[in-house]
């Protein structure tokens, strides 16, 4: 008997320090009113993106669309860690070989500090045009409700 609750006990120890991956569900509404420095504004611009987010292995996917730019884009990234309203660098090129056509579908690795940003809003996604360099449309990464 001594066996059996030790164990059990043991099983349960074990349990409480093994954590449990989490997928959320992410979107972004990408539009101008979110770009600090356009130079050219694009009538009608704006995207929409939606995705996935592994916690434990911070593999993320995603699926982003858009309309109404002044051109092609020239280049298109996540971004952060940065709140709304905030500039942050490149974290990952999107797009697949320099092809940045709608919709854009892929897959990314985040760090596991990364995902942390991720988690707390602090991403955003951003498209550039060869008219607005700094970008054209923007959009925060949030959790899906």
């Amino acid at each position: 008997m001594f066996g059996k609750i030790a164990l059990s006990a043991a099983l349960a120890m074990s349990m409480a320090s093994v954590s449990f991956a989490e997928t959320i569900n992410w979107t972004a509404t990408l539009d101008q009113s979110q770009e600090a420095d356009q130079m050219v504004p694009a009538k009608g611009a704006m995207g929409a993106a939606a995705g996935t987010l592994d916690t434990e292995t911070g593999k993320m996917t995603y699926s982003i669309t858009y309309e109404g730019l002044s051109g092609d884009p020239a280049a298109a990234h996540f971004h952060g860690p940065a709140a709304k309203g905030s500039d942050a660098a490149p974290v990952v090129t999107l797009g697949v070989d320099g092809n940045f056509a709608s919709p854009m579908v892929g897959e990314a690795m985040a760090t596991p500090e990364q995902v942390k940003d991720i988690e707390a809003g602090l991403w955003y996604i951003n498209i550039h045009t060869a008219a607005n360099p700094k970008g054209e449309i923007r959009g925060q990464v949030e959790k899906a409700m």
